[in-house]
């Protein structure tokens, strides 16, 4: 499985999270927003996650522009704390793209990880 980090801030840090608690054997690439989505569009990663302040704008704008709306979802964003059954809900429904506010990255990641590894 291959899993691209885009977003706007801290992608080291998510690229981490996402080793640590991703699906055995997982790649990762940190790529700028616009080549992440382009890789998930184009069946060289199966998913895309990353991280900015607002958890749907400089996280997601590109996926959604590149993949589409129906494909991304808002994990966390401020005021609203990363919901672990939304989030299986997304992976069920075929989510690709997964966005968050940096400050919720230590639980947003493994949250989408656990639902990822699950299906």
């Amino acid at each position: 499985m291959k899993i691209v980090v885009g977003g706007q801030v801290d992608k080291k840090e998510v690229e981490a999270l996402v080793k640590e608690h991703g699906p055995d054997g997982v790649e990762t690439s940190v790529k700028s927003d616009v080549e992440a989505a382009m890789a998930v569009k184009t069946g060289q990663a199966d998913y895309y996650v990353g991280a900015c302040h607002t958890g749907g704008g400089g996280a997601l704008a590109m996926a959604i522009a590149i993949i589409g709306k129906p494909s991304c979802e808002t994990v966390s964003m401020p005021g609203r704390k990363p919901n672990e059954e939304k989030i299986i809900q997304a992976v069920k429904d075929g989510k690709k793209a997964f966005g968050f506010t940096a400050d919720h990255m230590e639980t947003a990641v493994p949250m989408i990880m656990r639902a990822i590894k699950a299906q």
